[in-house]
């Protein structure tokens, strides 16, 4: 089975992050730049403390009428953040994203935060996996076929 430890020494453990205390228009240009829709938030001492997504934003900032400028990122965080470890399955980690409705599952070795995973890369992997499986079991009965 596929473990998180593998996954993230393929695809790289580079995390995109923002102060608790940073305002929420610097969280929206580092998206922005980085091209993704969330970052996590440490505190002062780089401990996990939260996740901002876009959806935060369009929930908690843009329909309350507060400003980007003038409202923390730690106003509009998830703070109850739903982690995995390195040890845990690619399926595993799916599971959890769907019983729970996100999409970036941050994965922390102790308190150390070692990565994050988005539900985009973990199904596109999924889809090459399988696609993999089909294309050895079509060479395997073609073979096997091809013999009789």
């Amino acid at each position: 089975m596929y473990s998180i430890r593998q996954f993230l020494d393929e695809k790289g453990r580079e995390v995109w992050s923002v102060r608790e205390d940073a305002p929420v228009i610097d969280a929206l240009k580092l998206m922005a730049e980085k091209n993704c829709g969330a970052l996590v938030v440490l505190d002062e001492d780089d401990r996990l403390v939260g996740v901002v997504s876009e959806r935060d934003y369009a929930r908690k900032v843009v329909l309350h009428k507060k400003t980007s400028i003038d409202t923390p990122v730690s106003e509009i965080m998830t703070a109850d953040v739903v982690t995995v470890t390195e040890s845990d399955s690619l399926d595993k980690c799916l599971s959890i994203m769907s019983a729970a409705n996100i999409r970036h599952l941050p994965v922390v070795t102790g308190q150390k935060l070692v990565g994050v995973l988005g539900i985009g890369e973990l199904v596109q992997h999924q889809i090459e996996e399988k696609e993999g499986e089909i294309h050895s079991l079509t060479q395997y009965v073609s073979g096997a076929l091809a013999y009789r």
